[in-house]
């Protein structure tokens, strides 16, 4: 990789960490009616401009029914770690991989002409992710080795899979075909993320499509139905290597956070709900001598409630579950956000020791029962909670935007959830975190439709591999 590369690739996260701010975040929307097109919203995220907190930009796909979900990159700073590369034009980070978990396409749009209006330039059907890699119900989009890693959930045609991980060119976006070469008994996808260093890949599990797609089945839950393990890969032989099994009373075990230093080789893992107790839980993973482990590091508990206050769901329970819908690790691994997207929290913890987290910053938003607003609008009761979490590189800016997936969030918010994002100060040096009065775009600003994952300009915690520690 020549020292001409993008400057948006860092060889260090110190060197991420030390880089200029973003100034525009990406933000995905979506019809959960499906008859309005999917959108890329983009937000000024500058605190100087007179558009901050304000959609600047917005990018509609030639089509609707996507529910676009957990998009990245085309290439980021583990390109400098690894060969791959191989197109005439230069590598940057310039392409946002957008896939539909609902349509099964999946969208290329180009943000280097004019950053605040992306253009589509590749569609990626359902029949040809089907037909070359055998999946479908796309999910999580990483730039990796080799290519660009995005993990499916569901089979060719639409079946209940098994679920695994596509590679595409990184170049062209064509579908290379499935990344794995023997899969053994894993079945569940979600997550893909992995440890350069260790030649490891990690992934996680939800469920089949049938499961979550039309809503959540209560058996599936209570028959503890749904996936409960880590699974670790060789990455340079593409084979399962171990299997992890949490527990079956863990179900969901959602998003990947791995240390971003590459010699550390940990990172952390959310767990949706315990069907025991209705608690979420934050877990480590670490290696035991040449094997890999995992430790339950953070249980935050339900919350009991009165259950006229509770949608059907949860009445019998009298409890708000905290429903850990997704987690972020600061690039400095010091600093871990957990959504609880039940009872409407973002929680900070201090992970200098990653097996003893301690709380140091909490806001609420929303909730289940608690419809806690924001500073912004203190009169407007806030459904959905603090759900898809992105952190800026220097650690000092949190984006949260609110909705899960369509079919869930009227199973937990019956009387809808809206659309808002909020952005959260932190404090990297001592902790802390409070809701941004200036930063609540909501409602008709993302024109009816609901608002999902963030990806930062430049990049942000979540979408890259570093080559050297700092």
């Amino acid at each position: 990789m020549p020292e001409t590369t993008d400057p948006t690739f860092y060889r260090s996260p110190a060197e991420a960490i030390a880089a200029p701010p973003e100034r525009l975040a990406y933000v995905a929307a979506y019809d959960p009616a499906g008859q309005a097109r999917d959108a890329m919203a983009v937000l000024d995220t500058d605190p100087a401009s007179p558009d901050y907190g304000q959609v600047v930009g917005w990018a509609e796909l030639p089509t609707a029914g996507n529910e676009l979900h957990h998009f990245g990159w085309n290439a980021c700073s583990s390109a400098l770690c690894h060969q791959g590369h191989n197109g005439h034009a230069p590598l940057e980070r310039r392409y946002l991989v957008v896939p539909g978990i609902r349509s099964s396409r999946t969208y290329v749009l180009d943000t280097k002409p004019d950053p605040r209006t992306p253009t589509v330039v590749r569609e990626i059907t359902a029949e040809e992710l089907a037909r070359k890699a055998g999946y479908s119900r796309p999910h999580t989009v990483h730039c990796g080795p080799g290519g660009i890693f995005m993990s499916a959930l569901g089979g060719a045609g639409g079946n209940d899979g098994p679920g695994g991980v596509a590679l595409l060119d990184h170049d062209t976006f064509e579908v290379i075909g499935a990344w794995e070469r023997d899969r053994g008994e894993q079945v569940f996808a979600y997550d893909v993320w992995w440890h350069l260093d260790y030649d490891t890949v990690i992934t996680s599990e939800w469920g089949a499509p049938s499961m979550f797609e039309h809503g959540l089945d209560p058996a599936d839950l209570l028959g503890r139905k749904f996936g409960h393990h880590l699974n670790f890969w060789s990455m340079s032989q593409r084979t399962l290597t171990q299997r992890v099994d949490l527990g079956d009373a863990h179900q969901l075990v959602f998003e990947l956070r791995p240390a971003h230093d590459p010699a550390k080789p940990w990172g952390f893992v959310g767990v949706v709900i315990s069907v025991e107790d209705l608690s979420g839980s934050v877990w480590a993973w670490h290696k035991d001598g040449d094997r890999w482990a995992a430790t339950k590091v953070v249980t935050i508990p339900a919350e009991p409630a009165d259950p006229d206050l509770l949608p059907p769901a949860l009445k019998p329970f009298g409890a708000v579950p905290p429903l850990i819908s997704d987690i972020d690790l600061s690039v400095d691994d010091r600093w871990l956000y957990v959504s609880c997207w039940g009872t409407g929290e973002l929680k900070q913890y201090d992970v200098a020791d990653p097996f003893h987290p301690k709380e140091t910053g909490s806001v609420r938003l929303g909730g289940i029962v608690g419809r806690q607003p924001h500073p912004a609008a203190p009169d407007q009761p806030l459904g959905g909670g603090p759900q898809m979490v992105e952190l800026s590189r220097d650690g000092r800016r949190v984006y949260v935007t609110n909705s899960i997936y369509a079919a869930w969030d009227d199973i937990f918010y019956p009387d809808g959830v809206g659309a808002w994002m909020a952005k959260l100060d932190a404090d990297p040096d001592r902790g802390g975190l409070a809701a941004d009065p200036r930063f609540f775009p909501s409602g008709e600003d993302f024109r009816g439709l609901r608002v999902h994952q963030t990806r930062l300009e430049a990049g942000d915690a979540s979408s890259d591999s570093y080559c050297h520690t700092s």
